[in-house]
């Protein structure tokens, strides 16, 4: 039987967060750096129909032009987690459906049109950045500008993809995560040129590419200082970026050889992060082990790929 197998990563977003989100971009240009991870949204395509199940999977077969298949999604992250999931879901879709249907899609074309469906199609709001983890893979620099998109991918090692992986620890709160309302107001306050949500973003800004050019170096230790800094600005956004869980988090996390920590996504829940010191890496494991549940990964330097094709 014809059967088709695609899979894209999720993210973790170190910076630079919510700049990609508009109107921002338009007027004040955003910047993110991120790091994709091994983490996976996975998607088989097999002949049959569409059950309606999934919301996104309906909307991609629609906008792919694909009849006659159904499309079963899995992934191995939790629901809510603020790595990027959706996007991860979207782009594995997009992927999956162009390589069933025998067209080639470029990384940037995958990444807009997984944004355009779940935009245009689904009416849920957000940035971009995402969908452009989940089709490259690996660490990007991305700025955005009015209707452009620039993407730089940062040449990382496998010594220092992996050193990155032993010090920048993921937990899963277990919390939800923010409400679309609670986006809603921050939206609303970029739309109103507030000037403290803007001092705030321009901080956040300036954090992110000094984090393209840590990563770039290789300078692990340049870059928790400013993933710190960032946290501290993200969290003023909104009272709801963070809750007492993460706060105890956070606390706890500089008490035992932390050199930053910050909440992932849109925050108030889902994942957290913290780079540990070189040598506290252990120390800092044992001391969240009673808080939330580790997310072990590896980083992800392929993107979207097929991973297996069977054509009868």
């Amino acid at each position: 039987m014809r059967r088709l197998i695609g899979r894209a990563p999720t993210r973790i977003d170190f910076g630079g967060g919510w700049t990609d989100v508009p109107p921002y971009p338009a007027t004040h240009e955003g910047f993110v750096c991120n790091v994709a991870i091994d983490r996976y949204t996975t998607v088989e395509v097999s002949p049959g129909v569409d059950d309606g199940r999934f919301a996104l999977a309906s909307a991609a077969l629609r906008r792919a032009g694909v009849h006659g298949a159904h499309v079963a999604l899995s992934s191995d992250f939790p629901v809510g987690s603020g790595l990027g999931g959706s996007s991860s879901a979207g782009v594995a879709l997009a992927g999956s459906l162009a390589a069933w249907r025998g067209a080639q899609l470029s990384r940037v074309e995958l990444a807009e049109l997984s944004c355009t469906t779940e935009r245009g199609d689904l009416g849920i709001a957000g940035g971009s950045q995402d969908h452009y983890a989940a089709a490259f893979g690996g660490a990007l620099a991305l700025r955005f500008r009015e209707g452009a998109i620039d993407v730089r991918e940062i040449s990382i090692s496998p010594a220092l993809r992996a050193e990155l992986a032993r010090r920048c620890m993921v937990w899963f709160t277990g919390e939800s995560r923010i409400s679309a309302q609670q986006i809603e107001v921050v939206v609303n306050a970029m739309r109103d040129g507030d000037a403290r949500v803007l001092r705030l973003l321009a901080g956040m800004k300036r954090a992110a590419i000094g984090m393209a050019e840590a990563l770039h170096i290789g300078a692990i230790d340049e870059l928790a200082p400013l993933v710190r800094e960032h946290w501290e600005l993200q969290r003023e956004l909104h009272p709801s970026i963070t809750t007492d869980l993460i706060d105890t988090m956070c606390e706890r996390a500089y008490a035992n050889g932390a050199a930053c920590f910050k909440a992932l996504g849109a925050s108030g829940g889902g994942c957290v992060a913290a780079i540990a010191r070189a040598d506290r890496v252990d120390a800092l494991c044992e001391a969240m082990a009673d808080l939330a549940e580790p997310l072990r990964y590896a980083i992800d330097a392929e993107g979207f790929r097929v991973v297996e094709r069977t054509d009868v």
